[in-house]
């Protein structure tokens, strides 16, 4: 799986409406389509991951 790191990675995720998966501590926290971005945050489906303790990858 692609990790996504820059603005750039994101906006395309949200764009192709690719699934992501996101992890925190290395434990799977989330998935689903990226539904906003922030410099802060990604928000998938109805919860927020913010961008400095996830990595977000892409499901496929």
């Amino acid at each position: 799986m692609r990790t996504l790191t820059a603005n750039l990675h994101f906006y395309t995720a949200q764009m192709e409406q690719a699934p992501v998966v996101v992890f925190a501590a290395g434990e799977l926290v989330g998935s689903g389509k990226i539904a906003e971005i922030t410099e802060e945050s990604v928000k998938i489906g109805d919860e927020r991951f913010l961008r400095a303790v996830c990595t977000f990858k892409y499901a496929g």
